[in-house]
């Protein structure tokens, strides 16, 4: 995912090791992706629209 939003918007997503399995994508301080909310992994449509919502 990392490789995708940099290849789409030029910018370098930072990556923070958690445990667990626990996946959360913050933008700009909000979450906008917790899968111990949702239980999966979210696709890269999913957070594009995300971040296409917050340049808008």
């Amino acid at each position: 995912m990392q490789a995708a939003i940099k290849n789409r918007y030029g910018i370098t997503a930072d990556l923070r090791e958690g445990a667990g399995g626990i996946f959360t994508v913050e933008i700009d301080g909000k979450t906008v992706y917790d899968n111990q909310v949702t239980y999966r992994f979210p696709t890269d449509d999913e957070i594009f629209a995300h971040i296409d919502a917050l340049k808008t």
